[in-house]
């Protein structure tokens, strides 16, 4: 498992510690164990969804600064550039939001 997914793993684990330790009273070790899992598998999709937004848009972001200042030679590209990033930061990181049911 790369650095990057160990560390949303660990994210994770610690939100489905939280949501363990709101149940007051005693509980079933099922019980417990069900809602730690449940809770952990649902923080981690979330954590690479998020992520997955987050690296769509920085890569938006960097062909939008290609398009606004290309290297020399390359300016014929830069409207192909705007249309990429736009692309990528509207149409995919909704597409992605959609698929997997991200509500803002």
């Amino acid at each position: 498992m790369n650095e990057r997914i160990q560390k949303l793993a660990e994210q994770a684990e610690e939100y489905a510690f939280d949501e363990l330790n709101k149940l007051q009273g005693p509980v079933e070790m099922s019980i417990s164990r069900r809602v730690f899992e449940q809770s952990f598998r649902e923080k981690f999709a979330e954590l690479i969804v998020a992520e997955c937004v987050e690296q769509l848009v920085k890569e938006g972001d960097a062909w939008e600064q290609f398009s606004r200042n290309p290297p020399e030679g390359q300016e014929t590209n830069a409207g192909h550039a705007l249309f990429a990033a736009y692309r990528l930061k509207e149409d995919a990181v909704s597409r992605l939001e959609e698929h997997f049911g991200v509500e803002e």
